[in-house]
């Protein structure tokens, strides 16, 4: 179906948010960015965006687009607020009347301005707000359900558009190299989820140990309604601060473009947006593996599509399944073209998604441990829970390396299939 063009627009601005969270771009630029990128994809009059001062308790108003001076200055705006409390308990608060609503504390400058409707939503980062977005319209009732689906949408993206933006000033600020690897391996460490979210009938644990402060392994899992769940691996190619970024822009993509999907994942449109962005962004040799699946636990079934990525592995009984279908790298052609297959699943099925890094680890005599080393262990502890199988697996390739230095990263993912 051919695009609209306010859909290419809005897409447009979707990916602009996207680059803010890599960009080296000061608090402010990002801010400003950020209010005027969510006008225009909600289609909105105004924005405003709040930060909470922890300290006073009071939310800094930081940046507004299409607000007047006088409006951005009309008084205090307090965490006790009514609307405020209710955004930062996790609702998306709708006035569809402004000049009458009781919740409103500045009637008089709303009138003013010509504001009649809002919508607040609060910015959070790893479970904490930091803020709220705000959006205005001179008409009442303009807020609709998809208008709070895509302001949450930019809303999660700008919380971590903004934290990065502030961790990355403070980190070029006086400090050396060294501190700002640090700082760079913190980011990205809290962009790499600790554990998946929680699906009936499938049993997930993950790993992931940087090879160096900061690398280009990635991550992610994403709910799709109750029984479903999408796994996305991945690899930039590179090491330290380039790779560390590079892979900031494309998790923040992969999360931009799949929320919009929702319950109608079209894995293929997906790919082939995620690969028309990198190939606008990567340059010099850079390009990025990548493996992309959506498990039904109820269905039990995969889809997956594998984009140059190490196969993820299906293991069943005493024999092994490479998942391979897919297509190239992405980042290197925007007219490839990539295929998606589908499994069915069964009750006592593990699947194993990992990055090169973990098969490639070499001992002092220059061995790598090797895929067959993999497969021969995973196999050994199938009858294990996925976590004490994670827990195997690294100790036996420590065995193997001994205490030889690694060059890359090790991030591997396992889902065992199980009974609702």
């Amino acid at each position: 179906m051919k695009k609209t063009k306010e859909q290419i627009e809005r897409d447009e601005q979707i990916y602009q948010i996207s680059t803010l969270v890599a960009g080296k771009f000061s608090p402010q630029e990002v801010l400003d960015k950020l209010a005027e990128a969510a006008v225009k994809i909600i289609g909105a009059k105004a924005c405003s965006i709040r930060l909470l001062d922890t300290e006073s308790g009071d939310l800094k108003m930081r940046s507004t687009y299409g607000l007047s001076e006088e409006y951005r200055n009309k008084g205090v705006v307090s965490k006790n607020d009514p609307v405020i409390k209710a955004a930062f308990e996790g609702e998306a608060v709708v006035l569809d009347d402004m000049r009458v609503d009781d919740r409103v504390k500045y009637k008089e400058a709303t009138v003013k301005e010509g504001l009649v409707s809002q919508l607040t939503v609060a910015m959070q980062f790893q479970g904490r707000a930091i803020g709220v977005l705000r959006l205005y319209s001179p008409e009442t009732m303009r807020f609709d359900k998809d208008d709070i689906r895509l302001a949450r949408a930019v809303a999660s993206q700008c919380a971590v558009a903004i934290t990065n933006a502030k961790l990355y000033s403070r980190a070029i600020e006086g400090a050396r190299m060294a501190e700002q690897m640090r700082l760079a391996g913190l980011i990205q460490r809290k962009m790499i989820p600790e554990k998946a979210p929680r699906i009936p009938g499938l049993d997930i644990a993950t790993t992931y140990i940087p090879c160096f402060d900061v690398g280009g392994d990635f991550y992610d899992f994403q709910k799709v309604g109750r029984f479903r769940i999408a796994v996305a691996i991945a690899d930039v190619m590179g090491k330290g601060i380039p790779a560390a970024l590079m892979m900031s822009c494309f998790r923040s993509a992969v999360r931009a473009y799949a929320n919009f999907e929702q319950e109608g994942i079209n894995i293929l449109e997906f790919i082939n947006k995620l690969n028309r962005m990198m190939c606008a962004e990567c340059t010099n040799g850079e390009f990025i593996t990548f493996f992309y699946a959506v498990i039904d636990a109820r269905e039990k079934t995969i889809v997956y599509c594998n984009c140059g990525h190490e196969p993820a592995v299906l293991l069943r009984r005493d024999y092994a399944i490479d998942l391979n279908k897919g297509g190239m790298i992405l980042g290197v052609d925007q007219n490839a073209e990539y295929e998606i297959d589908a499994f069915s699943l069964e009750a006592g099925d593990c699947l194993l998604f990992y990055t090169d890094g973990l098969i490639d680890a070499a001992n002092f005599d220059g061995d790598m441990w090797g895929k067959t080393n993999l497969i021969k262990t995973t196999k050994k502890f199938a009858s294990l829970s996925a976590e004490l199988m994670s827990k195997n697996i690294l100790s036996y390739r420590r065995r193997f390396v001994g205490l030889a230095d690694q060059v890359d990263d090790t991030s591997f993912i396992i889902v065992k299939v199980g009974e609702i």
